[in-house]
C-alpha cells in the first residue's frame, strides 16, 4: 500500500461547498489541500438551478437559518467578483431581482401570509396586483392572482460557479485526486485521512467531509459522528430561449400553484431553468415522465408561453437534507474531522458563508458565531450513541 503525500487538509467531496472552502483555505490562510472526488463539480451543485432567494424561499419554522442565508446573500456580488478575477472566468452572479406569483384564491392567500410573515420578521417584499406582475413581466399570465416582488433575490449560473471553482483552486494550487473514498483513517480517537478505492492512503492533519447527500455513508467514522444527512430528489427542466425572444423573463418566478410550489430562473444568455419536485426515494436519480409533466404543467399555468421553447436537458440532482432541513457545519466530535454538509435546498445560496467560516474553523479552530446554530454537536446526543 502507498502512500500519498501529506496535506494540510483533506477534502473529500468537490461540490460548491468543498470547492469553495478548498479555494478560502489555500488563498486566506494558505493551507495545503487536497481534493477528492471522482467527479468533481458533478453533484447537486451541477443539478442546481443557482437562486439566491433567502427571503421569498422563507419557510416556516426555519427562522434561524435566515440570518445565516442574508448574509451568505448580502457576501454574494463581492464573492463572485473575488471568485471571477481569481479563475479568469465568469461566475454566474446576475443581479435580477425575484418575483413569487400565486395562480388562484387559494394560493394568493398563502403568499400573503407570507408576505406577513414576512414584514413580521422586518424583510423587504412588495404585494403586487396582478396587473403590478405583469407590467414586470409581460409573459406571465393573465390568470395569476397576485405576487410579491423581492428587489434582492438574486440568481447565479450554478454550473459556471462550479468551473469558477475548479479553476480558481486549480490556480491556488489546490491538487485533485479523481478517485472514490473507500473509508476515513481515524486512529486514536482523530481523523488523519482517507483511504481511496484503490488502497492509497491520503493522511492530513485534517480531514472536511463535504460530500452532500453520501457524507453519512463513508465508513471509518465512529457511529455518533456520521453525520445524519439524506438524499431528497430533485427533478430539474432547462428550456431554450431563441434570440429573437429574448429577454423572455428577466427576473426569478417562483408559483405557488393549486397549493405546490415551482420556479423559472433565465438566464442572460437565454436559458430558461425549471424545478423543482421534491421526493424522497433514496439514491433514485432518474427523471421521471411525471416529474417532467408536473414542471412544465404548473411552469405552464404561470408563463404560457413556455410551450414553444425547446426542451434542451432534464436532470434530476439529490440535495443533502439534515433533520431540521438546516446545514451542518463546523468541527465535529471527532477530533481532525470538520464537516460542512446538510445543505438542502440551500447549497449554492450558502455558498459564500460556508466557504468564510469553515475555512476559519480549519484554519484557526474556533467555530464562528454565526454557525455555532449549525455545528454538528447538536445531532451528537447521548440516544443517539445509544442508538447507534
Amino acid at each position: 500500500m502507498s502512500t500519498i503525500t501529506t496535506t494540510d487538509v483533506v477534502v473529500v467531496g468537490a461540490g460548491v461547498a468543498g470547492l469553495s472552502v478548498a479555494w478560502r483555505a489555500s488563498t486566506r490562510y494558505g493551507l495545503t489541500v487536497t481534493v477528492v472526488d471522482p467527479s468533481p463539480g458533478r453533484g447537486a451543485s451541477h443539478a442546481a438551478a443557482g437562486m439566491l432567494t433567502p427571503v421569498s424561499e422563507l419557510q416556516y419554522g426555519e427562522e434561524s437559518l435566515l440570518r445565516l442565508s442574508i448574509e451568505s446573500a448580502r457576501r454574494y456580488a463581492d464573492f463572485a467578483a473575488e471568485l471571477a478575477d481569481a479563475a479568469g472566468l465568469p461566475s454566474g452572479y446576475r443581479a435580477c431581482g425575484t418575483i413569487a406569483v400565486a395562480l388562484d384564491a387559494d394560493d394568493r392567500a398563502v403568499l400573503k401570509d407570507l408576505h406577513a410573515h414576512q414584514t413580521r420578521l422586518g424583510l423587504d417584499s412588495s404585494w403586487l396586483t396582478s396587473r403590478e406582475c405583469r407590467r414586470l413581466e409581460p409573459m406571465l399570465a393573465p390568470a395569476i392572482t397576485g405576487g410579491l416582488h423581492v428587489a434582492d433575490d438574486h440568481q447565479i449560473d450554478n454550473r459556471l460557479l462550479v468551473a469558477a471553482l475548479l479553476a480558481a483552486c486549480e490556480r491556488a494550487g489546490v491538487r485533485f485526486v479523481r478517485e472514490s473514498v473507500e473509508r476515513i483513517l481515524v486512529a486514536n480517537d482523530r481523523a488523519y485521512g482517507v483511504c481511496l478505492v484503490d488502497g492509497r492512503e491520503l493522511t492530513a492533519d485534517q480531514v472536511l467531509l463535504a460530500a452532500g447527500c453520501r457524507s453519512g455513508l463513508i465508513p471509518g467514522l465512529p457511529p455518533e459522528v456520521v453525520p445524519p444527512v439524506r438524499p431528497v430528489k430533485g427533478e430539474i427542466l432547462r428550456l431554450r430561449v431563441p434570440p429573437e425572444m429574448l429577454p423572455f423573463l428577466s427576473r426569478n418566478i417562483r408559483g405557488v400553484v393549486k397549493g405546490g410550489s415551482m420556479y423559472l430562473v433565465p438566464r442572460a444568455d437565454g436559458e430558461l431553468v425549471i424545478g423543482a419536485t421534491e421526493h424522497e426515494l433514496g439514491h433514485d436519480t432518474r427523471v421521471t415522465a411525471g416529474g417532467v409533466y408536473e414542471l412544465l404543467r404548473d411552469a405552464h399555468e404561470l408563463v404560457p408561453g413556455i410551450t414553444e421553447l425547446p426542451l434542451v436537458e432534464t436532470l434530476a440532482g439529490l440535495r443533502p437534507g439534515s433533520p431540521d432541513n438546516a446545514p451542518i457545519l463546523g468541527r465535529s466530535a471527532l477530533a481532525g474531522l470538520v464537516v460542512a454538509t446538510g445543505h438542502y435546498r440551500h447549497g449554492i445560496l450558502l455558498t459564500p458563508i460556508t466557504a468564510d467560516t469553515v475555512a476559519q474553523v480549519l484554519a484557526e479552530g474556533g467555530t464562528p458565531e454565526l454557525i455555532r446554530p449549525f455545528g454538528p454537536d447538536r445531532f451528537e446526543t447521548a440516544d443517539r450513541k445509544v442508538m447507534a
